[in-house]
């Protein structure tokens, strides 16, 4: 491997994000994460099916998931990238998500659909993270924002 090409975390599962993440149900919105490379990038899934509690009044026979939740999404999965790259290291006791930049939201997102979070690191400094993400349903983008991280070790 060259000094180039970052070290590849591989993939996680839902138990691996459950170590990284402190997030449960009903507010865990990725079920697994594959393609990790590093702290570069990854790929986070979210199948995303009609028994969510946020149908129930999102909307009334036109289920819709609500952006704040995509973007809730993207979040948690670089957050879990984030923790999973600290291995070995201190490990962040907490993870804040502190910005939310440039979001759009393309196209609705509805029961059945498997969205794909596309999380590309802009930079870090120190302990603070910032990510571009796409969300995508088969290929296509339905929403992308610009967040940011902090990992808090005390």
């Amino acid at each position: 491997m060259t000094e180039t090409t970052p070290e590849s975390l591989d993939t996680a599962d839902i138990l691996r994000i459950l170590e990284l993440l402190p997030h449960r149900y009903p507010f865990l919105l990725v079920d697994k994460i594959v393609e990790m490379r590093g702290d570069d990038s990854c790929i986070g899934i979210k199948n995303v099916t009609f028994n969510e509690p946020q149908f129930n009044g999102h909307f009334p026979g036109r289920p819709v998931m609500p952006g704040v939740m995509l973007i809730e999404g993207m979040a948690q999965t670089a957050g879990a990238l984030c923790v999973a790259s600290k291995l070995g290291k201190a490990r962040p006791k907490v993870v804040y998500f502190m910005t939310i930049d440039n979001a759009k939201f393309r196209k609705p997102v509805v029961p059945g659909d498997v969205v794909e979070y596309h999380l590309k690191k802009i930079k870090q400094r120190a302990n603070m993270w910032w990510f571009h993400g796409d969300a995508k349903v088969d290929g296509k983008v339905v929403c992308e924002a610009d967040v940011s991280a902090m990992l808090v070790t005390d």
